[in-house]
């Protein structure tokens, strides 16, 4: 507490129950001028373009270095090169939206050439969509967890640098839903969580008996959240060099970064607010 280092506490289920920290950020002129901002919805499309765009782009990246399958790729590149177009020019959240669930559909459309299917006594990573609530096969069980540990560190890490996590600015505020956090997390779910599932899967650390099966949902076991944090870890270690401010640094620190630049970017206006891998 007397560091101001917050301490995450979950179930061993993995549900995030809270965190233990000091006093607080006292910065109250950062969290004053995120409200304010919040209210302009100008400004808040913006922002929104922004991530959403970095979202594809860094999408389109991560097929185009992982793709080993049969279906036509530069069809799918071809189709977020137009989205990210789209997204710099929409006109509305709700325009803004549809580009984005679209993209969401065609990159998911060839997540499954990335991935080795054998999985182990006959068994295979078989992946044909996005689905969840719950997820119906260990590929999505894995991208909610992701994305679900990508929410919790976002909301910290927001918390850590003096904003309030649940007033965001592309989505919409709603009881207990870390918006700021969604909004951040956009453009980090393929550098960190897919990447994190696809590096799970193809080096053989995840296998069948990892994850429980049962009628109408598919979940990690505690063994599998284990081995899956396990490899979150250490991509969360693993250092890149900042595409704008050409230092190396890890993908824990850029997080932090990141959230210190817009807070900054709400100040002076910054283009290095929305974080596309090169």
């Amino acid at each position: 507490m007397q560091r101001e280092i917050p301490v995450s506490w979950f179930t061993s289920g993995g549900w995030f129950l809270g965190y233990t920290a000091g006093i607080g950020h006292r910065n109250v002129e950062l969290r004053t001028a995120q409200y304010r901002v919040s209210f302009d919805d100008g400004a808040c499309l913006v922002l929104a373009r922004g991530w959403v765009r970095a979202k594809i782009a860094n999408s389109r990246n991560f097929l185009r270095r992982n793709f080993r399958g049969d279906s036509p790729l530069e069809e799918i590149l071809q189709h977020l090169a137009v989205s990210m177009r789209r997204a710099e020019q929409a006109g509305s959240m709700s325009e803004l939206l549809g580009v984005e669930g679209d993209a969401a559909r065609v990159y998911f459309s060839g997540f499954g050439g990335m991935l080795k299917q054998e999985g182990g006594e006959g068994w295979s990573f078989e992946f044909s969509g996005r689905n969840r609530r719950p997820p119906k096969d260990p590929v999505n069980a894995m991208l909610s967890f992701g994305y679900g540990v990508l929410a919790r560190l976002w909301t910290v890490t927001l918390v850590t640098v003096g904003f309030d996590p649940y007033r965001g600015f592309y989505h919409q505020p709603r009881y207990g839903r870390p918006a700021l956090a969604l909004d951040m997390m956009e453009s980090f779910r393929p550098l960190l969580a897919d990447s994190v599932v696809l590096t799970a899967i193809n080096n053989g650390e995840v296998r069948r008996e990892d994850f429980q099966i049962v009628p109408g949902g598919v979940w990690l076991s505690d063994r599998g959240r284990r081995k899956f944090l396990e490899v979150f870890e250490r991509r969360l270690e693993q250092e890149i060099t900042h595409p704008l401010l050409g230092y190396k640094l890890s993908y824990r620190r850029l997080l932090e970064l990141q959230a210190r630049l817009l807070a900054r970017g709400m100040e002076v206006g910054c283009s290095c607010l929305f974080f596309s891998a090169v």
